[in-house]
């Protein structure tokens, strides 16, 4: 067959370890044998950051704000142990921390279903779509381990050196611990343009909580500007397109989200988004069934795995054993980036193609044929095999073939 046309490139960020690996093998059985893919690509593994002192990755993020689409392999986000192993010159941040930086954007993470792996929470028949806050928070906070009596205050003082605000936050009558978060009022503004931007493509309910009852002045912030946002620009699209608005203290949507069917976006701010991302893609099944989309209040979007680099196969693969490892999430970054620039290009073939190969990874896993780690969580009555990571891959682009 003739290879689907792209006009313009995506920015394709490589990675790390066994899931540089498996990117390899999906470009070359399922995307480039049907697609003429046109791609700006930068090295994100760790070697090629030490080498460029993480140019790469800001060059990178520059590039998607460039392109407006990004797919991105997962990467290693160095630690001690990391620093040693790889003989690196300092502690790496994390690149996904500084593409969200850069491009201001909200991280938005979805399961995928399957029909012969049932949610734990049995009532759960739709996606539930989490939007993280990835700024902020306790991720920024400066803490301090108090050794003895004494007062800790906060304390503010303005660019002109005056001190606007002090409060003691406690006197201490013995050791302790104190942490001082922040947030900006331009990120929690992009954080909520993103998100009701996401759900209007995406046509679904979105829900956001937080903890302002208690937290009065930073949680109620975040109420405050998403619904100053939402009655000022979104409001009037938001009832042609169907859908709601809702809010709720994030307690109360916790007891919502166990007794709903799905279907809806979840936003959190950041700790809460992080915890509840695990909490709801360990429910429905796998991490690695878990698509993620970093999406920009500008319109720009970079696709990725909501998992890590899978060390342990990687030891494993070196030593030239065979692995079984889950390229699901991976395949969906690309079938989603795909997408994205087939609607960014009026391509309408690249869009088709993203969705038929989402199917065909869908009936590769309905016929029983997938990776080690589902097989463990099918439900009774199914049948289900293990297949190494090549075997599985070779099996979608089957299903694809027969389906063009």
């Amino acid at each position: 067959m003739e290879k689907i046309k792209m006009t313009t490139p995506l920015v394709e960020m490589d990675g790390d370890e066994m899931t540089r690996i498996l990117w390899k093998v999906i470009k070359d059985e399922l995307i480039i044998p049907f697609v003429d893919l046109k791609t700006e690509y930068y090295d994100l593994g760790l070697l090629e950051r030490e080498k460029t002192k993480d140019q790469v990755t800001i060059d990178s993020a520059n590039a998607t704000k460039k392109y407006g689409v990004a797919v991105k392999c997962a990467t290693i986000t160095p630690n001690k142990q990391r620093v040693e192993e790889y003989n690196l010159s300092e502690m790496w941040k994390s690149p996904n921390g500084t593409i969200r930086a850069i491009l201001h954007g909200t991280v938005f993470r979805a399961p995928i279903l399957i029909d012969s792996i049932k949610p734990v929470v049995r009532n759960w028949k739709k996606p539930i779509t989490i939007a993280r806050h990835a700024y902020g928070d306790i991720y920024k906070a400066t803490e301090y381990r108090v050794p003895t009596e004494g007062k800790a205050e906060l304390v503010f003082t303005d660019k002109d050196g005056s001190e606007t605000f002090r409060k003691t936050i406690y006197d201490f009558e013995c050791p302790g611990v104190i942490q001082g978060s922040y947030n900006k009022d331009n990120s929690i503004r992009s954080f909520a343009h993103s998100c009701f931007k996401y759900a209007l493509a995406t046509s679904q309910d979105l829900w956001f909580s937080t903890k302002d009852t208690i937290s009065k002045q930073y949680d109620q912030t975040f109420k405050l500007t998403f619904q100053e946002i939402f009655d000022a620009e979104y409001k009037t699209q938001f009832e042609e397109k169907g859908i709601k608005y809702f809010y709720t203290l994030i307690d109360d949507a916790v007891a919502r989200v166990i007794r709903s069917e799905g279907g809806y976006i979840w936003a959190c701010k950041n700790y809460d988004g992080d915890v509840m991302s695990d909490m709801v893609s360990t429910a429905f099944g796998s991490l690695a069934m878990m698509t993620s989309v970093l999406v920009s209040p500008d319109g720009n979007y970079e696709y990725e795995a909501a998992h890590g680099t899978v060390t342990q196969h990687y030891y494993r693969y070196l030593k030239g054993e065979e692995t079984s490892t889950n390229p699901m999430a991976t395949i969906y970054a690309w079938t989603g980036a795909l997408r994205k620039r087939g609607e960014m290009d009026n391509l309408n073939d690249l869009c088709v193609f993203a969705d038929k190969l989402e199917a065909a990874c869908i009936e590769t896993l309905n016929q029983g044929t997938m990776t080690k780690d589902l097989v463990g969580l099918v439900s009774p009555g199914f049948e289900a095999h293990a297949v190494n990571s090549t075997e599985f891959i070779k099996a979608i682009r089957t299903n694809l073939e027969k389906s063009l």
